[in-house]
């Protein structure tokens, strides 16, 4: 196999550098709540999660119910202050644009993110990379987030009724995914799909059971992310085998 016939990528950590404007969003609306958030606990505990999980999860740790309305009280602040944040400090990761231009010359894309629908779709549009991907999974279009496969299998059927028929259905063996989390990695893995972990949120010692780490997608092509991720192969600069 010469390289995949799709890719599925995480947004937030992998193509969008953004992760440190949510930890400090979800610190400022808790830190409103009387909850202190410290950046170790939201990358340990929150980072893979969707605004609804995180927020869920320290209302449990506080001791006050997670209901509905709280839940979105919670979500709709600091989706606000997201907001604000991103017109000023809106970045893409090195390399990313150059590699999603070219990959979408040659296979299928997707993303499979718990971000918010409305806020992937915007930062696509400010990168001009909307016309990239045939298939865009949010938070917003599942019930059960990373580790769970669920969004994966789901990004990967999009794929598929999006391609032409009587094209071969793409088999989850023949799709890679690109992650930054651990939850991410395993979600991918659940799903089928071999994995590449991206640097940019955990130490590559923490992904090392990803078929693949990097230190970034600059200089990366999807045929040489897909020998390493499926042949075994070691040695090569920035790659290591997980296992």
């Amino acid at each position: 196999m010469s390289g995949p016939r799709a890719i599925i990528f995480d947004f937030n950590g992998v193509i969008l550098d953004d992760e440190p404007i949510h930890c400090a969003t979800m610190q400022e609306v808790l830190a409103e709540e009387g909850y202190r958030l410290t950046e170790e606990e939201y990358r340990r505990d929150y980072l893979a999660l969707d605004d609804r999980g995180a927020f869920a999860a320290v209302l449990r740790k506080m001791g006050r119910p997670a209901t509905g309305p709280v839940l979105a009280d919670l979500i709709r602040r600091k989706g606000t202050r997201y907001r604000a944040r991103m017109q000023e400090a809106y970045r893409l990761f090195p390399g990313v644009a150059n590699f999603l231009r070219a990959a979408a010359g040659r296979v299928r894309l997707a993303i499979a993110s718990g971000a918010h629908r409305d806020e992937i779709e915007a930062a696509l549009v400010r990168a001009d990379l909307t016309s990239c991907f045939a298939a865009i999974v949010s938070a917003d279009d599942v019930r059960r987030m990373k580790p769970d496969p669920e969004i994966y299998r789901t990004a990967l059927d999009r794929l598929n009724g999006a391609t032409p028929r009587p094209v071969p259905p793409i088999a989850p063996s023949r799709c890679l995914a690109i992650e930054d989390s651990m939850a991410g990695v395993q979600a991918a893995q659940a799903a089928g799909m071999p994995c590449v972990a991206v640097t940019n949120s955990y130490p590559a010692e923490a992904l090392g059971f990803a078929e693949v780490v990097v230190p970034s997608l600059a200089g990366q092509t999807p045929g040489g992310l897909w020998r390493a991720a499926t042949d075994g192969a070691r040695g090569a600069p920035g790659r290591r085998k997980g296992r």
